[in-house]
């Protein structure tokens, strides 16, 4: 099994920073001024700043509001 595959029936995992950086072909910097201003749905996981996670459906509402394909984001939304 890949490291980041999902057992079956368990929901994908949200996508960190890094991820949805390469899936856009954008630099994390980028992504996380998205983030800050809401143009993408994120939360935080942890004590004190915590790391930030992007819910799947996060990153398609994203895509979808840029006329972005999905299928060319590379990653199982």
């Amino acid at each position: 099994m890949q490291e980041n595959s999902t057992p079956v029936g368990q929901p994908a995992p949200p996508f960190k920073v890094k991820e949805v950086a390469t899936a856009l072909g954008l630099d994390a910097s980028t992504v996380y001024v998205a983030v800050r201003t809401g143009l993408i749905g994120s939360y935080r996981v942890g004590a004190g700043r915590g790391t930030i996670r992007i819910p799947r459906s996060a990153l398609k509402t994203y895509a979808i509001e840029r006329n972005i394909p999905l299928d060319a984001l590379g990653v199982t939304l």
